[in-house]
């Protein structure tokens, strides 16, 4: 492997979208040091920048016969790493400001009775999330917790708007069957789901 290291990104590159390892990890200990840099200033926050930048190469690894990396390995690398830590902080964004509707609603405005079935409704929801197909998942909650886009959604997944359309169907479609005993609390518009069958 060491004789790798004497390879530009673009050979690596080519190595490593038919699965040599070893092409991987010279490429992992190229960018790793200087990725994970970036994150942590950006996030503020080591572990959380850790975990991301991990995540990023996993998903690198496992999506390598797929990527068309029209830029240098290097570019390529630091534009997932900015898509990835502003995703997060998008989700953050959105988890704190749901979250804080969410307690001043149970604290404030709703009954005993409607705070158990909240508590109910927001484990369903979690369970239902978890059996959505990965790709069905990824882009409902990318719209719906995160705002993102249909457009801004296709461009980051590199897929296009009609297929974000069609799983996103998909997804309201497997959800309300699920959730179909909570569709009246939903509507009334108690909790801070309210729009998510919109």
């Amino acid at each position: 492997m060491s004789s790798y290291n004497t390879f530009t990104d673009y050979e690596l590159a080519d190595l490593f979208k038919t699965g040599d390892r070893a092409a991987f990890t010279v490429i992992y200990q190229r960018y790793w040091k200087k990725i994970f840099v970036i994150a942590a200033k950006r996030l503020g926050d080591a572990h959380m920048a850790e975990e991301i930048v991990q995540n990023m190469f996993m998903r690198f690894w496992e999506k390598r016969e797929l990527l068309n990396i029209d830029l240098s390995v290097k570019a390529y690398l630091y534009k997932c790493v900015h898509n990835d830590t502003l995703n997060y902080l998008k989700h953050e964004k959105v988890k704190a400001r749901y979250q804080e509707h969410a307690a001043f609603s149970l604290n404030y405005s709703e009954p005993a009775s409607h705070k158990a079935e909240l508590n109910e409704l927001e484990w369903k929801l979690q369970e239902a999330l978890k059996d959505l197909p990965e790709q069905c998942r990824t882009i409902f909650q990318m719209s719906r917790f995160e705002e993102l886009k249909y457009r801004e959604i296709a461009e980051q997944l590199g897929l296009s708007i009609k297929t974000i359309e069609n799983q996103m169907g998909k997804a309201l479609r497997i959800l309300r069957l699920k959730l179909v005993d909570f569709l009246a609390l939903i509507l009334i518009g108690i909790i801070f789901y309210k729009d998510f069958l919109n």
